[in-house]
């Protein structure tokens, strides 16, 4: 037996005893879920100093493989970034509770009673580049929300993934969760292993490059919830306040360029460009940001040349492209035709103009007034998230506990056989809500 045949053979196993645990975890009450995300919390607390010092180690091994920035970025675990996410798994355990809640409850006939009840999906496979901390949003939301989970992460991370999961498992020890409900591979053949893995895992989620979600798409059977691509506009209407303005395209370029929220296009109304284009200029290079322009913007302002690809980009850097538009119109046909469907804003004092803008642009999220960076699962108040989906069917956009959740129909009757209601003498359900 060959060495990728062994790895699948016990791969096969993990993923036997995660369904195993996932389902005992299935069953178990809200207090005892929110008693192991406690005891998750304290656990990483306490290994606070040594998780740090294992991404210490990845990042400078990183930098000596010369990853490139954005990956780095979100490589990087600091105190504060670890303290954010922890405060995340306690905000988790605050959430109602998302399991066992009757949705309709229907009376189908005397003694004939139908339920339909949310239930946890079974088994997550979540794999991801880089984003340690994504390792601690998402097992809070699997425990949360009852389901068992199988973290890949990337070789950039794999140290502080192993220190994260060691911190995890011995939290889990003494609750009513199985550690086993919670697993970690390490290796990129494991990764084409549990793509296969249909009969073990409900659900995979990939977090990574836009190449990477796609590979993940196209090789697995599995129902994928994810996003390729983060390509976030901002339109600056001629109605626009510029100082608003202003303090929005410089948030939502600079505060985290390689979130995949963050603008990078900027349209702008050919009536406000004049006054608006170096102002907002002056204030992003006061960030190092790199600008491009199509002609009509390098004619008000120093801009490097903006080609066809700039509008398809999804820099993740200090760059922004800028364009010049005629239109409210112009600036939603573009978007229609560049955007990845992620989240779109305007800024306008034109309600009007802000009621077509968030009517007609196709994204998950469509803003008005405020930052992309605002497309976030923990800003939405969701606690946590576990990636973002662009899809149009749901879950989408930031997607929390609801999206790892489903339901079941459940019918309890009393010898009910569907003969009596069927045929010329068929009696008539009565379908009266409790």
């Amino acid at each position: 037996m060959s060495s990728l045949q062994i790895a699948s053979c016990s791969l096969v196993a993990l993923a036997q005893a995660t369904r195993e645990a996932a389902g005992k975890l299935a069953l178990l009450p809200s207090e005892a879920k929110n008693e192991a995300l406690e005891a998750l919390a304290v656990a990483l607390e306490t290994d606070a100093a040594y998780i740090l010092a294992a991404n210490a180690a990845d990042c400078k091994a990183a930098e000596v493989e010369g990853i490139a920035k954005p990956l780095y970025n979100r490589l990087k675990l600091d105190e504060m970034k670890l303290k954010t996410a922890i405060a995340g798994v306690r905000d988790v355990a605050k959430l109602p509770e998302p399991v066992g809640n009757i949705q309709i409850h229907r009376e189908l006939d005397e003694g004939l009673i139908l339920k339909r009840v949310t239930c946890p999906l079974g088994v997550l496979g979540v794999i991801f580049e880089a984003r340690p901390d994504a390792l601690i949003q998402i097992t809070s939301l699997a425990i949360k929300s009852g389901n068992g989970v199988i973290l890949k992460g990337g070789k950039e991370a794999a140290r502080s993934c192993e220190a994260l999961i060691k911190a995890i498992h011995r939290g889990l020890e003494k609750t009513a969760v199985s550690p086993k409900a919670v697993q970690l591979l390490t290796t990129r053949e494991e990764t084409i292993e549990l793509l296969k893995l249909d009969e073990y895992i409900n659900l995979i989620i990939p977090r990574g490059s836009n190449s990477f979600v796609r590979f993940v798409q196209e090789n697995t059977r599995i129902p994928v919830l994810g996003h390729a691509e983060g390509i976030c506009h901002i339109y600056i209407d001629k109605a626009a306040d510029i100082n608003k303005a202003i303090a929005i395209v410089t948030d939502a370029k600079t505060q985290y360029p390689a979130a995949c929220n963050a603008v990078e296009t900027l349209l702008v109304h050919s009536e406000i460009a004049p006054r608006f284009l170096p102002l907002v200029a002056e204030a992003l290079s006061a960030h190092n940001v790199e600008l491009r322009g199509d002609e009509r913007v390098r004619e008000i302002i120093s801009a490097n040349v903006a080609t066809e690809e700039d509008w398809a980009t999804e820099y993740s850097d200090l760059i922004l492209a800028i364009k010049i538009v005629d239109s409210l119109e112009e600036a939603i046909a573009h978007i229609t035709n560049y955007g990845s469907k992620h989240t779109e804003a305007i800024v306008t004092e034109d309600n009007a103009a802000a009621a077509t803008f968030l009517g007609q642009v196709d994204a998950a999220g469509v803003f008005h007034n405020c930052s992309t960076r605002f497309a976030d699962g923990f800003r939405y108040g969701f606690g946590a998230e576990v990636g973002i989906s662009t899809q149009k069917m749901p879950p989408r956009g930031p997607v929390g506990l609801e999206g790892l959740v489903t339901y079941k129909y459940q019918i309890t009757g009393n010898g009910h056989i569907v003969t009596t209601y069927s045929g010329k003498n068929a009696k008539p359900f009565t379908h009266r809500d409790l």
